[in-house]
């Protein structure tokens, strides 16, 4: 079936429709692992996002059990160049193509686009608003043009009340702001035993379940909508007890710490980004869904160590001993992804310990 693709800016691709046919308006998105897509189109970081991938095809894999990163993904539409005509998995119970995924899932696709088009596209805006839907006519330009992006996404992504992932180890306060499942898993493989809280969890919440450590995980939302939950989790806990912070964690952190932040354009949304290790020098391929990263500036702080990221030599990550305390950038869990970065759990136990 004949679908459009269109962007605020007046351009409009003509494609062809799966996935579910209903119509879908979202935040304009280029994601350009190579592989994974299961895990990116369920990573709730990706929460209200049209997903556009760089990967010539898609969908040979088909969708399993494992590769959910939320059993119920958020994002808007998926776009891509072109789509397998089967799943390599057909036939196996346990699978499922993923036009029947997306159908299931409610989310419109698009394939026979020119991706390449797109990314010049984010490249001129800084965002930019799209739609899947049936026509390219003047009413469906002022429907996109008219409709506001949605504010607050930690707020309707974060679970709405704490539960756990029960091991037998160290307890660690995990705050979700946007929780994959892939960082329960890593952190359960190391026996760890997690209980997750809502993004505006407060100090009371946490003390009570006498946490070894903390993490403050990756999400969708933004470091100005989520200040005045988070600090003062660091106000309370920051030199007293381990912290690690992944993604928007790590942004928050550096606000914190007053680090300056650096608006990526376009953003970085794939898991093809290499970060090097100060200490060692090891070069990660490393997962990162983010709009900013730390600026390389003086600052007082004792960094024990420093992760650059080699395409702009912006911080992509840090570990603060002293403090205990490691802000990444990346997701160490990979998923997609290498598990190049998987250390920096293995950093954060050792710092509980």
């Amino acid at each position: 079936m004949a679908r459009y693709l269109i962007l605020e800016d007046g351009t409009a691709y003509k494609g062809t429709g799966f996935g579910s046919l209903t119509i879908s308006t979202g935040e304009l998105a280029i994601q350009t692992a190579n592989f994974g897509y299961q895990e990116a189109i369920s990573d709730p970081a990706n929460f209200g996002k049209i997903l556009a991938f760089t990967t010539p095809m898609i969908g040979g894999s088909g969708i399993n059990a494992i590769d959910y990163e939320s059993i119920v993904p958020s994002i808007k539409g998926i776009v891509v160049n072109d789509l397998a005509p089967q799943s390599y998995f057909e036939g196996i119970d346990t699978y499922q193509s993923l036009d029947n995924f997306l159908s299931e899932k409610k989310i419109p696709g698009i394939y026979g686009i020119d991706v390449r088009s797109l990314v010049h596209k984010i490249k001129e805006h800084k965002t930019i608003k799209a739609s899947i839907m049936d026509t390219d006519d003047n009413h469906a330009f002022d429907q996109i043009k008219a409709l506001v992006l949605p504010k607050n996404k930690t707020a309707q992504i974060s679970t709405s009340n704490a539960y756990a992932a029960p091991n037998v180890g160290k307890t660690v306060a995990v705050i979700d702001l946007g929780i994959k499942h892939s960082l329960l898993r890593a952190l359960s493989l190391r026996k760890i035993n997690c209980v997750v809280l809502p993004y505006n969890a407060s100090i009371n919440d946490i003390n009570n379940i006498r946490p070894d450590g903390i993490i403050i995980s990756n999400g969708p939302g933004k470091v100005e909508e989520l200040i005045n939950y988070i600090n003062p989790i660091f106000d309370y806990f920051y030199k007293k007890l381990p912290i690690l912070t992944i993604g928007l964690g790590y942004l928050l952190l550096s606000n914190y710490l007053g680090l300056e932040l650096f608006d990526i354009f376009p953003p970085y949304n794939g898991s093809n980004f290499p970060v090097i290790d100060q200490n060692t020098h090891k070069i990660w391929q490393t997962s990162i869904n983010l709009n900013s990263l730390v600026m390389p500036v003086d600052t007082k702080l004792s960094f024990s160590n420093i992760y650059y990221d080699l395409n702009s030599d912006l911080i992509a990550g840090y570990s603060l001993l002293q403090d205990k305390a490691i802000g990444v950038a990346f997701n160490p869990e990979g998923s997609p992804g290498t598990f190049d970065a998987k250390k920096i759990f293995d950093d954060f136990t050792m710092m509980m310990e």
